[in-house]
């Protein structure tokens, strides 16, 4: 399983108007291509002077589903962003390979 990581950094004054398209537009173009089983959002809680940032998580199943989306749809999704909110947001891109996982529930008391 390979997860593709997009930390952004947004600006404060663009924040509400990325998070509607992000929600609403990118992040359904994204698992729309058909090659990411999940996808995560996650806001970072941290003090952040210089705006509000999000970890997104798009999960595929192999690196051969991650190739085809960097390869066919990134480009065009990444500048679909840019078009929209260029200079207003600061993104880095991580790719992640799991190694393990153990799902586990809290005991009743701690639900």
């Amino acid at each position: 399983m390979i997860v593709y990581n997009v930390t952004v950094n947004v600006d404060f004054d663009a924040h509400d108007a990325w998070l509607r398209w992000m929600q609403d537009i990118h992040i359904p173009d994204v698992m729309a291509t058909g090659l990411f089983v999940e996808q995560r959002m996650f806001r970072v809680l941290a003090d952040d002077e210089g705006g509000i940032t999000y970890a997104i998580q798009y999960t595929a199943p192999d690196m051969a589903h991650f190739e085809r989306y960097r390869d066919e749809h990134g480009p065009r999704l990444q500048a679909d962003a840019h078009a929209q909110f260029g200079g207003r947001f600061a993104a880095f891109r991580t790719l992640l390979e799991l190694v393990e996982s153990t799902p586990t529930s809290l005991p009743k008391d701690h639900a």
